[in-house]
C-alpha cells in the first residue's frame, strides 16, 4: 500500500493541485494529519477534496479554530483575521465536519498520524530534544506528523538519534528507509505555508511494501495564491510570505 501523506494544507488550493498533479499514480490512499483552513484563501475547495478522498484525518489547531471557543484569540493578528475570514466563507456543515474530526494520534496501519505532539496536539515538535521519551507514545514504529510546517524528522534506535534530512532546493525528493528497532517521527512538510525557506509545497509518501518514505517538494503557482489571499481582503503578510518559505 502506498499511501499520500498530507498536513497543513492552510487553505491553498494551488499548493493542493500541484501536489496531486505530482504525485498522480504514485498513491492508493490518502491520509493528512490536519489544519485545512486558515491562512489561505481556498477553505472550501480544500475541504471538498479532503472530505471525498482522505481515508484517516486528524484534527489541526486551525480547524479547532472555526468552531471551539476561545482559541482563535490564541493565533497572531494574521491568523485570526484568517479564521474570521473562513467563517464567514465556509458552509455551516464543513464547520460541523471539522468539529468532527479526530485528535491525534491515529494508527489506522503500521503508521500513525498526529497534527502535534503524540502526547499533545497541540504540542510543537521542532528540536531533537523534543522528541526524548515519545516512543512511550507509540503502538508502532512509525508517526507522521504536523503543525511546525517544517520538513524532515527524526529516527532513534540502536546508536542514538538522527536527523531525517528533507529535499535540498535542488532536489525534488529524498528517500528514507525504515527498518526495524528504530522509531520514526516525520513531518511530511506543510502543502499550503511552507516555513522551511523552500517555498515548494511539501509532501510525503509512504510506501509500505517496500518500507520506504518519500519526502517530496513540488513547484506551484505561488503568484495565484497570493492573488486569491489579496482578492478576499486577508492579511499582505499571507501572501507575501509565500514567496520566501518562511
Amino acid at each position: 500500500m502506498r499511501h499520500l501523506i498530507l498536513t497543513d494544507i492552510h487553505g491553498n488550493i494551488d499548493a493542493l493541485e500541484a501536489v496531486l498533479r505530482d504525485a498522480s499514480g504514485e498513491y492508493d490512499e490518502v491520509v493528512c494529519c490536519g489544519d485545512l483552513v486558515g491562512y489561505g484563501a481556498g477553505p472550501s475547495a480544500v475541504i471538498e477534496w479532503v472530505r471525498q478522498e482522505a481515508a484517516y484525518i486528524v484534527r489541526g489547531n486551525h480547524d479547532r479554530a472555526v468552531w471551539e471557543e476561545g482559541l482563535k484569540e490564541t493565533f497572531n493578528d494574521a491568523a485570526q483575521a484568517a479564521i474570521d475570514w473562513c467563517l464567514s466563507e465556509i458552509d455551516p456543515a464543513d464547520i460541523e465536519w471539522l468539529s468532527q474530526l479526530p485528535a491525534g494520534p491515529l494508527w489506522p496501519y503500521d503508521f500513525g498520524l498526529a497534527h502535534g505532539s503524540p502526547r499533545d496536539e497541540d504540542e510543537y515538535i521542532a528540536y531533537t530534544h523534543d522528541i526524548i521519551g515519545l516512543e512511550r507514545e507509540f503502538q508502532r514504529s512509525l508517526l507522521f506528523f504536523g503543525h511546525t510546517h517544517l520538513q524532515g524528522g527524526w529516527k532513534w534506535g540502536p546508536g542514538g538519534i538522527r536527523s531525517v534530512v528533507a529535499p535540498t532546493a535542488k532536489e525534488s525528493q529524498k528517500a528514507l528507509e525504515v527498518v526495524a528497532d528504530f522509531f520514526y517521527l516525520i513531518n511530511p512538510g506543510s502543502v499550503g505555508q511552507p516555513r522551511d525557506r523552500d517555498p515548494r509545497a511539501a509532501y510525503a509518501v509512504w510506501d509500505s511494501e517496500r518500507q520506504l518514505v518519500f519526502l517530496r517538494r513540488v513547484p506551484y503557482d505561488i503568484r495565484a495564491a497570493q492573488k486569491r489571499i489579496m482578492a478576499a481582503g486577508l492579511p499582505l503578510s499571507l501572501a507575501t510570505r509565500l514567496a520566501s518559505g518562511r
